[in-house]
């Protein structure tokens, strides 16, 4: 069953604030959700209700393949576009492919980070 976009945004939101460490504000704009973790951001989410998108950090391989196979990802607005994919809703948007690219998403950032500035490093 495909995702409203009230409900891909709030899936993706109740999926960012369970992950450690993350951090979210309004650093760009009253219409910009984002999302930090160690102050990288992994996910914005667009609050206006005629543009019902979030958008995440992707390895371009996969964001490829994702924008091939599902009409409403798109390259990222915003960021690099090989590296970000934005969805919003459409045939095939789920909450556990929401899920799973806000989790994918904050995994390639953590990665990223040096290990002691990664959640629950001591």
């Amino acid at each position: 069953m495909s995702t409203a976009g009230d409900r891909l945004q709030d899936t993706a939101r109740q999926t960012a604030l369970a992950l450690p460490g993350t951090d979210h504000g309004y650093p760009f704009t009253e219409h910009l959700d984002v999302y930090k973790v160690a102050g990288k951001i992994f996910l914005i989410v667009t609050d206006d209700p005629n543009e019902q998108i979030i958008t995440v950090k992707c390895e371009p391989e996969h964001a490829h393949a994702q924008t091939r196979h599902h009409a409403t990802i798109t390259p990222g607005r915003y960021l690099d576009k090989r590296h970000w994919i934005s969805l919003a809703p459409g045939p095939g948007i789920t909450r556990r492919l929401v899920t799973d690219a806000v989790e994918h998403s904050y995994d390639l950032v953590v990665e990223q980070l040096p290990r002691h500035e990664r959640p629950g490093a001591r």
